[in-house]
């Protein structure tokens, strides 16, 4: 065989494995279907990562921002997890002693709208976010980290075989793997409390100085009253939770915390629901370098709990927003694993 033909023979194993219209990407994605959103990603991945491209983006820009609840992990299970740690912490955790009583009426009133489907009050996001500042005030940070690992132990509401602890949409999972293996750096950006995304996530191996979420005031156990610039932290002194809110970290929340905590435009964006449409705008209007924005739909009543109603209005806005809508149903294998069935919830 001549040279020219030795060429012509390697060219076929060279596409399949450098990736002709995404073929070496296609091989992280095993529990994918074939479907436009993965085509979307992986051609953006591949054309920015490519020195030869006018869209090439350099390892340093490669932000991808991640929402959490119902972006990789549950979040109908029957409402999101922070929501159900209130609930337990509010009604019924024996430890916790002098109940504030906003702790308390939040905490029934999430139990009333998961039981009963009494809606939550206006702005409920907030009223939830001052209740829970309140409720794990005092605790150190390592104590407040074990309490949610404790939580997260127990079996997932709504599923069987499901802990929470291991309730991550495992297709989303592959989208880490890969992003990673083009030298993206990601960060969860959620509005749930960043030390419940830090627990949460601890598993996936996502360095904590990657979470970003709704924070309260951190003080010394010893600082008493005096504030942070008036009191020097000890060798021996321990950080401790307050109940004052700094910041629920949603819709352009998120783009003022990702601001300031990355400090650069995200070129990728994955989230769900409308507290994520700041932060997607955020990254399409990235003045530097291509950009794209990616929308899940839970649209899978077979593998996970949904609102199909609610589903049909989302992905009609996340079209005409011009974000890249991922369906649950169409586009992925499975959601939690073959071994995980939904049932009805049962309380």
């Amino acid at each position: 065989m001549n040279k020219k033909m030795l060429i012509l023979a390697a060219i076929p194993m060279i596409l399949l494995s450098t990736g002709c219209n995404g073929t070496y990407g296609r091989t992280y994605f095993k529990l994918w279907n074939e479907c436009e959103s993965l085509n979307a990603l992986i051609s953006f991945v591949e054309d920015v990562t490519n020195k030869n491209s006018k869209n090439y983006i350099p390892v340093e820009d490669r932000i991808v921002t991640f929402d959490m609840d119902g972006t990789f992990i549950g979040e109908l299970y029957p409402t999101y997890f922070e929501y159900n740690l209130l609930e337990y912490r509010g009604l019924d955790d024996s430890t916790y002693i002098n109940k504030d009583d906003s702790v308390v009426q939040a905490a029934q009133q999430i139990r009333d709208n998961v039981k009963s489907g009494k809606d939550l009050p206006d702005h409920f996001d907030m009223i939830h976010a001052r209740a829970a500042a309140k409720a794990y005030a005092g605790m150190t940070l390592t104590e407040f980290d074990t309490y949610v690992k404790a939580y997260a132990e127990r079996d997932a509401f709504g599923f069987e075989n499901l802990k929470f602890k291991d309730s991550f949409y495992k297709p989303m999972l592959e989208v880490f793997d890969y992003l990673e293996a083009y030298d993206f750096t990601y960060y969860v950006v959620s509005g749930s409390d960043r030390f419940i995304c830090r627990a949460l996530v601890e598993s996936l191996g996502i360095p904590s100085n990657r979470v970003i979420g709704m924070d309260v005031m951190l003080k010394s156990e010893d600082q008493g009253a005096a504030q942070g610039q008036d009191y020097t932290f000890k060798i021996d002194d321990t950080l401790v939770r307050t109940d004052e809110l700094i910041i629920k970290n949603l819709k352009t929340n998120k783009v003022k915390q990702i601001a300031e905590e990355i400090g650069k435009v995200p070129v990728l964006s994955f989230g769900n629901s409308s507290g994520d449409e700041a932060m997607h705008n955020y990254c399409l209007q990235n003045p530097k370098y291509k950009s794209q924005a990616f929308m899940l739909i839970a649209d899978d009543e077979k593998e996970d709990h949904v609102d199909l109603e609610e589903t049909a209005r989302r992905k009609e806005k996340w079209d005409n927003n011009g974000y890249v809508v991922i369906s649950m149903k169409d586009d992925f294998k499975t959601i939690y694993g073959e071994n995980v069935k939904k049932v009805d919830f049962n309380f």
